[in-house]
């Protein structure tokens, strides 16, 4: 299988020849895609230019009528990632790596992120020593700073591209045939995802346990956004057996406007794929900002917990958590598989608890209300006179999301 070398071959083709040269010396296959729009390659790709727009849903020759250099990088990006998905579907792509600035960036990376978790994907940049999250998405992409531009060979430029192509070699040489996680030695144990935040810790790491003596591999995610994304991202993936999404917090900051919300389709995977799921209220009553000055004018009458100096939690409010429950209520009667949703009614959090910072019985009562007002009668809702990190508690998630796996 090759690796496919994706880039504008009309700016960058000497510099993709130059890797492409290093990979087949050292017994690579390779396949070019060419992504330019204006001037003829450099050097001659495998897939031309005319067959990457054409699998975005337009013509080259339009995009150099329109002179637009934003829609060419845009279809070029679309294109790309369906022929790299296109490919990888018939097994045919060993790994993907990427030369480039911003439009060269923006088109490697997103065929990449049209990849699945453990597919080699290297991008070499010159925007990888900055903010990359818009390129790195939930995938496993490494990114390389080019430290030059990438603009003629020069013994900076030799160098870094050399490592770039060595590194390459290394993975795709150096593990097993099998894409995903399969290829670390693990497909023997069913994977298992958690969500977990500083003040659910206890909760987690218990259920944790539990799983793994039941013999099963656990992934536990920060709560951060990017980790509630990416979970998400290996549920879609089909990687993942079970659930236990015990900390759902993303959820308040999407709906309130903190800085740790992972969009509008956390908590919807498992229940696209009938993966079976147990679900609570982990960290609900909090909305995560920055230091305390980041915080918008909007809320400076809000209840205020500063967990460390770069970290400021606002207090939910009743009203907030009313439309919380609701949403947690509604996503779960729409999911395919089994679902339970798990209610810790003595608190949420480390800091919701009787006489902590964020205790709010009536916040925490229009939650509860609100799911037992909207929840299916399908869904499992059990609702546990307990904290949620009581110990009691993770053995009956745990318990729960093992009995509902064995339907």
């Amino acid at each position: 299988m090759p690796v496919i070398l994706i880039g504008t071959l009309d700016t960058k083709g000497i510099e993709f020849q130059f890797v492409r040269a290093l990979l087949n010396q050292a017994g690579v296959a390779t396949l070019v895609v060419d992504a330019g729009v204006v001037q003829p390659p450099q050097c001659a790709p495998d897939v031309p230019r005319e067959a990457v727009y054409a699998a975005a849903g337009t013509r080259l020759a339009l995009l150099q009528q329109m002179k637009d250099r934003g829609k060419a990088i845009e279809a070029a990006a679309r294109g790309a990632a369906r022929i790299v998905a296109d490919l990888f579907a018939q097994g045919k792509v060993e790994g993907v790596l990427g030369l480039g600035g911003s439009a060269g960036t923006t088109i490697g990376t997103a065929a990449m992120r049209a990849l699945p978790f453990g597919v080699p994907k290297l991008m070499v940049s010159t925007l990888a020593s900055g903010q990359v999250r818009q390129y790195v998405g939930v995938r496993d992409i490494l990114m390389m700073h080019s430290v030059v531009d990438i603009s003629g060979l020069n013994r900076i430029s030799r160098t870094v591209l050399s490592n770039a192509a060595h590194a390459m070699i290394g993975m795709v040489n150096g593990r097993p045939q099998a894409h995903g996680l399969q290829s670390v030695g693990v497909a023997d144990k069913p994977l298992l995802t958690a969500t977990m935040f500083g003040v659910t810790t206890p909760c987690v790491e218990a259920a944790r346990k539990l799983a793994e003596d039941a013999g099963y591999e656990v992934l536990v995610f920060h709560a951060t956004g990017t980790g509630g994304e990416t979970m998400e991202s290996f549920i879609a993936d089909g990687l993942i057996s079970g659930v236990l999404d015990l900390t759902t917090t993303e959820l308040a900051d999407e709906l309130v406007g903190g800085i740790l919300t992972a969009g509008r389709d956390r908590l919807t995977a498992a229940g696209l794929r009938g993966v079976p799921q147990v679900i609570s209220l982990g960290a609900l009553d909090m909305v995560n900002f920055g230091p305390p000055d980041t915080v918008p004018e909007k809320f400076k009458s809000r209840r205020f917990y500063q967990h460390n100096p770069t970290v400021t939690l606002m207090r939910t409010t009743p009203e907030e958590n009313d439309k919380l429950g609701k949403e947690i209520a509604e996503k779960a009667s729409a999911a395919r598989g089994p679902t339970a949703v798990l209610v810790p009614l003595r608190g949420v959090s480390a800091i919701d608890a009787e006489g902590g910072p964020f205790w709010c019985p009536e916040a925490d009562r229009a939650l509860f209300d609100s799911l037992r007002l909207w929840m299916s009668p399908h869904v499992e809702r059990i609702e546990l006179d307990l904290h949620i990190n009581d110990p009691r508690f993770a053995a009956e998630a745990t318990n729960t999301l093992l009995r509902l796996m064995k339907k």
